[in-house]
C-alpha cells in the first residue's frame, strides 16, 4: 500500500513540514504556564488543581488514537494528515481566545477540555507525518526539528505575560476573581500564532499519495464503520510491538514528572521561594510570571539542544542520549527544593530543557522503526496513551500527596517528579531500538 523506500528530503522541506509545531506549542505552553494560575485566580484550592487538570490528558487519551486511525484512512486535496492539522488549529485558536475570559471556575475547567482536544487534533498527525515522509536515517533529524519548534514556540509563549507586563506595561494584576490583562492578551497572541504556523505547514508541505490508490479506497470501504474502528484500535493495542511496550514504561515515568512540574511549578515557586499563596498579591503574580520565564528558559534550551541531539545521534546510540538527558533533567527538577534564589532556578531549567529536547524526539525516533507504515497514525495515537496515563495518575494522586503526605508543600511534588524522571532514564537501557545501527 505504501512505498517502502522514501527519498531523502532537504533541510528546508523538513523545516516546513515541522513549522506547524511552533504554533501548537504556543497553545500548549500558554496552557502549561497559565492554566493553574487561572484556576487559582477563579478560586481553586491548591490540592484541587490536579483534578481540574485531568481534562487535558483525558482528552488526549480519547482523541489521539481516533485521529490517528482516521488520518491513516484519509486522502484528499490536502493529503492525509494536513486536514487534521488545519481543523485542530481553527478550533484551538478559538479556544485560546475564550479561555482567559472564563467568568467562573467551571467554565475554565470546561474550556481546558475543549482547548486540549483541539490541540491534540492538530498535534497527533504531526508525529505520523515525519514517519510518513522521512526515511529511517532522517527521522532523528525530523523529530529533532520538531523539538526545535516546540522549544522556540514555548520560549515566547511561556514568557509572554512577563514580556507584556515588563516591556509593554500591560497590567499584571486584577481584582479578585478576574484574569489579568497580561494573561488574556498572551492567549490572544497565541491564538494568532497557532493558526498562522499550522497554516504554513499545511500549504508548504506535500504528502505522498497511497502507492495504489484503488487498493487504498477498497481498504477504506471494507473497513468503514465505528465498530471496525474500535476493533482495529484495540487490536493494535493488543499486538503493539515489543519496542513500544518497553518505551511505554519509560514514557510513564517521564511524563509523570513533566505533569508534576506543569501543574505544581506555580504553587511550588510562589510558596517555597516567594513565600505567598495569595493570588491577589503582587508578590504572588511576580512569582507566577517568573514561572513563565523559567518555562521559557527550559524550552529555549531544548530548542538549542535539539540540534545538538542531531549531532550526537550520529555518534552515540539514541538510547544513551535519552537516558543521560532524563537523568540530568530529573536532577534539575529535584533541585528546586534546595534553591532559595529564584534566579538560580534558571540553572535547574537547563537540565529540564535537556530532558525535554530528548523526550520530544528520541522516543519517536526509536519507535518509528518498529511500526508498520500503514498503521503509523493509529500507533502514534496509541503511543500517546503512555503520555496520557501517567498524567491521569499524577492528577489523581498528586493532590492527595500534597495535602496528606506533604502537608500542603507543593515543592515536594516537584521532587517526586524529579525522582520519577531519573528512574525513566535508567529504564531506557532496557529498550530495543531496531533501527539503531550501533
Amino acid at each position: 500500500m505504501e512505498s517502502t523506500e522514501k527519498p531523502r528530503l532537504g533541510f528546508w522541506q523538513i523545516w516546513n513540514m515541522s513549522f506547524g509545531f511552533l504554533g501548537i506549542q504556543f497553545g500548549f505552553a500558554l496552557q502549561n504556564a497559565n492554566v493553574s494560575r487561572i484556576f487559582e485566580t477563579l478560586g481553586a484550592s491548591i490540592d484541587a488543581i490536579p483534578i481540574l487538570w485531568i481534562a487535558a490528558p483525558t482528552t488526549g487519551l480519547l482523541v489521539q488514537p481516533i485521529i490517528g486511525y482516521m488520518s491513516d484512512r484519509t486522502w484528499g486535496r490536502l493529503g492525509r494528515r494536513r486536514p487534521y492539522f488545519l481543523a485542530g488549529a481553527i478550533l484551538a485558536s478559538l479556544a485560546l481566545i475564550i479561555m482567559p475570559n472564563s467568568p467562573v471556575l467551571w467554565v475554565a475547567a470546561g474550556m481546558l477540555w475543549i482547548m486540549d482536544a483541539s490541540m491534540n487534533i492538530s498535534m497527533e498527525p504531526f508525529r505520523a507525518l515525519v514517519a510518513d515522509l522521512l526515511p529511517s536515517e532522517q527521522r532523528t533529524t525530523g523529530f529533532a526539528v520538531q523539538s526545535f519548534f516546540i522549544g522556540t514556540g514555548a520560549i515566547v509563549a511561556s514568557a509572554l505575560p512577563w514580556v507584556l507586563t515588563n516591556w509593554l506595561g500591560v497590567s499584571n494584576t486584577a481584582p479578585e476573581g478576574e484574569i489579568p490583562d497580561s494573561v488574556r492578551f498572551a492567549f490572544y497572541v497565541g491564538a494568532a500564532a497557532f493558526i498562522a504556523a499550522v497554516g504554513w505547514t499545511v500549504f508548504r508541505t506535500r504528502e505522498y499519495p497511497p502507492e495504489d490508490l484503488a487498493a487504498f479506497e477498497e481498504m477504506k470501504r471494507e473497513s468503514r464503520g465505528v465498530w471496525f474502528a474500535v476493533k482495529d484500535i484495540f487490536g493494535s493495542i493488543a499486538t503493539m510491538p515489543k519496542t513500544m511496550l518497553q518505551l511505554a514504561v519509560v514514557q510513564f515515568f517521564s511524563w509523570f514528572a513533566l505533569f508534576a512540574m506543569w501543574i505544581y511549578s506555580t504553587a511550588a515557586v510562589t510558596q517555597h521561594i516567594y513565600g505567598t499563596s495569595d493570588p491577589t498579591t503582587a508578590l504572588y503574580n511576580e512569582g507566577a510570571d517568573w514561572v513563565g520565564v523559567l518555562m521559557a528558559v527550559y524550552n529555549g534550551f531544548a530548542a538549542v539542544m535539539a540540534f545538538v541531539i542531531i549531532w550526537l545521534g550520529k555518534r552515540i546510540s539514541r538510547k544513551s542520549i535519552h537516558g543521560i538527558c532524563l537523568v540530568v533533567g530529573g536532577l534539575g527538577l529535584a533541585s528546586f527544593y534546595v534553591i532559595s534564589d529564584p534566579n538560580l532556578l534558571l540553572i535547574s531549567e537547563l537540565g529540564i530543557g535537556l530532558a525535554w529536547a530528548s523526550i520530544l524526539s528520541m522516543p519517536y525516533a526509536i519507535l518509528a522503526g518498529s511500526l508498520p507504515p500503514e498503521k503509523m497514525g493509529v500507533y502514534m495515537g496509541i503511543f500517546n496513551f503512555f503520555i496520557v496515563l501517567p498524567q491521569i495518575v499524577a492528577a489523581s494522586i498528586l493532590g492527595l500527596m500534597v495535602r496528606h503526605l506533604f502537608a500542603g508543600e507543593a515543592i515536594f511534588a516537584l521532587v517526586t517528579g524529579g525522582v520519577a524522571m531519573m528512574l525513566a532514564g535508567a529504564l531506557v537501557y532496557f529498550v530495543e531500538d531496531k533501527d539503531e545501527s550501533r
